[in-house]
């Protein structure tokens, strides 16, 4: 039977077996082609020659190796490369971007100005994405001291390109200084385009001169536009370990309502920022010391501290700018026991380490917990420290309690 069913089926010609074949070849150079592009689309940022010798007819790898043929430091040699690249590129594809940037880069160092501008807008017409065409916009701006142009493409790149803000923050940070750019700048961000929030974070940390920063951020606030949670503290470091303890004040006092210099912030501890400044309420946790500001079921708050036997030293503390005279210190604790040398004190001191004075606090079952003291600031003390301390105590128990308001005001 199966001897049949072999007769049976047709010969296939000579001519039909050449077809097959032909096919096959043809299926394998197509694979074969099909391999090699997407191998040389792969490594067309990191090896534009290799990729261009895998796919010498892609017009996007083209662009990619005439803008490394162009990238600074490049000779007359390489540029010319380039600029057959560039060509080469755009026959195969008019709408390579790269390569009319690098067209439009080779004519301006070329003297050919008027060239590279028409280039350039010819880029920009086709897309904004490329970076070298928005470099190129910043730097023909800056030359004709456009300061709307400079940040309009400024704002363009770091919309459009990851790596824009690696290269372009450092400069606008250190723009902020020239006051009609930071006014300028302060109008761009006031939009809120999608880099505002990673910029001031960068200049909170990476801005060369805080005070600039401190006055670009307090333009901004005018505005209601906020840098990152953690940007003014980090601002206000920087401002005092500078030695701009007046600007740092200015600073916080603008993002801080009701914040008065001649007093202490947030008596009712009612509010536990996440990124506290120097001038909020800091606990202070060492040693096995438990201290924290908590909330106390309404508007208002309180500072629990529990300090265990032998952990004496400052649970909490909050930075002072007053001036001088003479200032009254009232506050309510509870579950406060301690007493004599153990017994729990509030201290006021010059930050270069000179005592203005303490209050100690009795026992909270005294007077409904109240305590009050006064302390007299001389001049020649800008900074203080108002701090709250636990001394060492024997008691196998240690020092706990709560402080459920505190104030500092002038006499």
């Amino acid at each position: 039977m199966s001897r049949r069913r072999a007769a049976s089926r047709p010969r296939r010609s000579p001519t039909e077996w050449a077809v097959r074949g032909a096919l096959a070849v043809v299926a394998a150079g197509l694979g074969t082609v099909s391999v090699a592009h997407s191998l040389a689309y792969m490594i067309r940022g990191s090896d534009p020659e290799r990729a261009h010798a895998l796919a010498p007819w892609d017009g996007r790898i083209t662009a990619l190796l005439s803008e490394k043929l162009s990238a600074p430091g490049a000779d007359a040699a390489d540029r010319r490369q380039a600029d057959k690249m560039a060509r080469l590129a755009l026959y195969q594809d008019p709408v390579a971007v790269p390569a009319v940037a690098t067209l439009g880069i080779n004519a301006q160092v070329r003297g050919d100005t008027a060239g590279a501008r028409r280039l350039f807008a010819y880029s920009e017409k086709l897309s904004r994405r490329d970076l070298r065409t928005q470099l190129w916009a910043i730097e023909d701006a800056v030359a004709h001291n456009d300061i709307p142009g400079v940040l309009h493409s400024y704002d363009i790149a770091l919309r459009t390109s990851r790596i824009a803000p690696d290269l372009l923050f450092p400069v606008l940070a250190s723009a902020i200084s020239e006051p009609d750019i930071r006014q300028s700048l302060v109008a761009t961000l006031s939009k809120q385009p999608a880099w505002t929030s990673q910029f001031t974070g960068y200049v909170a940390g990476h801005g060369p001169d805080a005070r600039n920063t401190a006055s670009l951020f307090q333009a901004l606030a005018r505005h209601n536009i906020a840098p990152p949670p953690w940007g003014p503290g980090l601002l206000i470091n920087r401002l005092l370990t500078e030695g701009h303890a007046v600007e740092a004040w200015q600073y916080y006092a603008t993002i801080t309502p009701g914040a008065e210099r001649n007093r202490s912030r947030n008596p009712r501890f009612a509010a536990a920022p996440s990124n506290p400044t120097p001038f909020d309420w800091a606990p202070m946790n060492d040693n096995g010391v438990s201290a924290s500001l908590q909330s106390n079921g309404d508007r208002n708050g309180l500072f629990d501290f529990a300090v265990p036997a032998g952990a004496g030293g400052p649970v909490l503390r909050q930075m002072q700018m007053l001036l001088p005279g003479r200032y009254r210190l009232t506050g309510v604790s509870q579950g406060i026991t301690a007493t004599g040398s153990a017994a729990p004190y509030w201290s006021l001191d010059c930050t270069d380490g000179r005592p203005l004075g303490k209050v100690l606090l009795p026992q909270s079952s005294q007077d409904n917990g109240r305590f009050a003291g006064e302390f007299v600031l001389n001049t020649g003390c800008l900074i203080q420290y108002l701090t709250f301390f636990v001394p060492d105590n024997t008691d196998m128990n240690g020092t706990s309690g709560q402080i459920l308001q505190i104030q500092l005001s002038p006499l």
